[in-house]
């Protein structure tokens, strides 16, 4: 069978995986330009040289024995690795986050930079829509995107499912990029909770990214939504401020400061898990079905295969396991600093 998902992050293409594995066809559409998403790393050029810099998620946790067994095939080959100043049990990507998606999306299909603005169904298919062109048939889509995104697709053809991704509101949050030309001497590496500032942290004293001085300042959930609007060259001002007050340091002017304003950056987790109506064919994964944790998104995207490959006329390893009643494990905390402090 011919499965799209739209969304090319962790849990889109965790779904992929497993669906993959039971012999369909997947297809994966994102919208960004490149592998990435929450877990981005961003290429700045600098007069210091090119500087790798994670804006998104800063680290992950591991806790799910499969996906334990993922991380080690991944740390086997050089793509993660501990990072303890964040947690005993914290993993980053190297040389940045954007390297676990890499390599997940390498083994897939996927059109990035490709906006999905709606699907219909034609006879027994369905087409996906975007600005330019229309892609199908397909015998089932998958939304891995955003609550706030898939419920506009949703509301046109499941009113349950739209419902509960409409409940599920998510938090934005500002992010600074911030090069320096000297080390910030006499500041830890890691920076929580302090009035506005949600996180901040080295990015250079992760696991291999070499100097220079780089940091990543990421704002409390409240502060981004009263500034949501505000132009990013001033958030980079006000960011760069929070980080002096929350330091008590003088910090001196960054030879480069960007902002990126994540909209959808996090959510608590409804509980459900994944979502799948048997008779459209149309199902639903991310985090925010979850938990606000990076496993959780890779845990929705699985969930949601099962369910998939076990519906009546789609052939696979079938599963009976219902996506709606487990408990999340984790805490949730104010930071976006990685889907575990996390998104």
């Amino acid at each position: 069978m011919k499965f799209a998902i739209i969304g090319a992050g962790m849990a889109g293409l965790a779904c992929a995986d497993a669906i993959s594995a039971a012999g369909h066809s997947v297809t994966l559409y994102d919208k960004g330009r490149g592998p990435g998403g929450r877990l981005s790393t961003r290429r700045l050029h600098t007069i210091l040289g090119e500087v790798m810099i994670d804006h998104g998620a800063q680290y992950f946790t591991v806790r799910d024995p499969a996906f334990k067994r993922l991380v080690d095939t991944w740390a086997n080959v050089g793509i993660v690795a501990p990072w303890l100043p964040a947690s005993a049990d914290a993993w980053v990507g190297v040389p940045g986050m954007s390297a676990i998606v890499k390599q997940l999306a390498s083994g897939h299909k996927v059109t990035w930079d490709h906006r999905v603005t709606g699907m219909v169904r034609k006879g027994t298919g369905w087409w996906l829509m975007s600005e330019n062109a229309e892609d199908g048939p397909f015998d089932a889509v998958l939304l891995a995107i955003p609550a706030e995104q898939a419920a506009v697709i949703l509301s046109l053809h499941d009113l349950s499912m739209a419902r509960v991704a409409l409940m599920a509101r998510s938090q934005p949050c500002w992010a600074g990029m911030f090069v320096f030309d000297r080390p910030l001497d006499g500041m830890p590496s890691v920076i929580r909770d302090r009035g506005d500032l949600a996180w901040a942290a080295r990015n250079n004293a992760k696991p291999g990214r070499p100097a220079p001085e780089a940091w990543t300042v990421q704002a409390s959930p409240a502060w981004s939504s009263a500034r949501l609007e505000y132009a990013s060259g001033e958030i980079a001002e006000l960011l760069l401020a929070i980080l002096t007050e929350a330091t008590g340091t003088a910090v001196p002017r960054p030879v480069m400061a960007l902002a990126h304003r994540w909209r959808h950056a996090l959510s608590a987790g409804t509980g459900d898990g994944a979502l799948w109506n048997p008779d459209l064919r149309i199902g639903v994964c991310g985090d925010w079905l979850l938990g606000p944790r990076v496993e959780c998104a890779w845990q929705s995207g699985q969930m949601l295969a099962q369910r998939c490959i076990g519906s009546d006329g789609i052939p696979g390893a079938a599963s009976t396991q219902a996506c709606g009643s487990f408990e999340v494990a984790g805490k949730l905390t104010s930071g976006f600093a990685g889907i575990d402090s996390e998104l």
